[in-house]
């Protein structure tokens, strides 16, 4: 039996994935968290097989909650689920040890796969990914601008891109607005951009928005 912690902000979403999942014969959903901070603590408490963890969490970023569980639990598998298309964070999220990356609007046999192949030690790649991959490799290795950003500097550039306000913004990632402000100005220093428009020019350019 695969035991699987859900880590998702939304009791919605965790009450889908946990009938899918207790739906399967060889799957039980033992634990449920509602941020990061208590995703980690719970996998601290209790053994799971796989933690399906969101990528946007109110607290925590998902990707710094992903590294603080491979520190805590390296043999511990985590699918990182998100609305984000995989462009965004899916190669983040495996550079940081992720086990496999998976869109919430993939389909339900599309999840029970993943999680099976990753309780069962493999990495789940999904063909879009795979393609993001084999592109990287055959254009040869070149960090690009925005892979030096932390977590919530590329959370902001996105979020700048896809037009939302400083408000939004600040709702979106749980924190004041004058905090997304600091992350602002330090993305478009490391970037060495003038202002949001050439922000917004790069991450279209780059393909970290639809």
């Amino acid at each position: 039996m695969i035991k699987v912690l859900i880590a998702d902000d939304h009791a919605l979403i965790r009450k889908g994935l946990k009938q899918l999942l207790d739906d399967t014969d060889d799957m039980r959903v033992i634990g449920e968290a509602e941020n990061g901070m208590q995703a980690i603590r719970m996998v601290e408490e209790t053994a799971y097989d796989v933690v399906l963890l969101d990528i946007s969490m109110p607290d925590k970023h998902g990707v710094d909650v992903l590294k603080q569980l491979r520190a805590n639990r390296p043999q511990l598998p985590v699918l990182m689920l998100s609305m984000h298309p995989e462009e965004q964070y899916a190669l983040r999220s495996m550079k940081a040890g992720a086990a496999g990356y998976l869109n919430k609007q993939s389909a339900p046999l599309q999840l029970v796969t993943a999680i099976r192949q990753v309780a069962s030690g493999k990495k789940y790649i999904s063909t879009e990914l795979a393609e993001q991959l084999a592109n990287g490799l055959s254009q040869g290795y070149q960090e690009l601008l925005h892979q030096t950003l932390s977590n919530r500097e590329y959370q902001t550039l996105c979020l700048m891109a896809s037009g939302k306000k400083l408000s939004e913004m600040a709702e979106i990632m749980s924190l004041s607005p004058k905090t997304v402000s600091v992350y602002r100005s330090r993305l478009l220093e490391k970037m060495k951009l003038k202002n949001n428009a050439e922000a917004i020019h790069y991450a279209i350019s780059n393909h970290l928005i639809e």
